[in-house]
C-alpha cells in the first residue's frame, strides 16, 4: 500500500481507509518493527486482499519530546495520534498501540 502523507494524516486521525480495490480497510494487526517502523495490517472488506500499512520510525524531535515527558513524570501520548492515544511500555519501550512505533525507553 503506498505510504503517502495524505493516507497517513488520515490513519492518525482515526478515518477509515478506502482499499485500492474499492471497499474500505479493516485493521487485523499493528506490528512493531525491528527497525523502529510500524505496521499495520489490513484486509479489504470487499476483495477480502490484504495491505501492508508501513508507519515511518519516530523522529528525533518526537524522541526527545516523550524523553522530556518520562523524565518529568507526565503522561505519555502518542505525538501522532493525539491526546485520545497514550504510549503503552512494552519491555523498556514506550509505544503507541495503533502506530507499532516506539517513541522511547525508560
Amino acid at each position: 500500500m503506498p505510504k503517502t502523507k495524505k493516507t497517513l494524516e488520515a490513519y492518525y486521525a482515526g478515518k477509515r481507509l478506502e482499499s485500492p480495490q474499492g471497499g474500505h480497510l479493516d485493521i487485523l494487526g499493528i506490528r512493531e518493527g525491528s527497525t523502529g517502523l510500524g505496521r499495520v495490517l489490513m484486509e479489504c472488506n470487499t476483495s477480502s486482499l490484504r495491505f501492508v500499512l508501513r508507519i515511518p520510525k519516530a523522529t528525533k524531535t518526537e524522541k526527545a519530546d516523550i524523553k522530556k515527558l518520562i523524565e518529568a513524570g507526565e503522561d505519555l501520548f502518542c505525538p501522532r495520534h493525539g491526546d485520545d492515544q497514550r504510549l503503552t511500555k512494552s519491555g523498556k519501550n514506550w509505544i503507541c498501540a495503533l502506530c507499532g512505533i516506539s517513541y522511547g525507553k525508560s
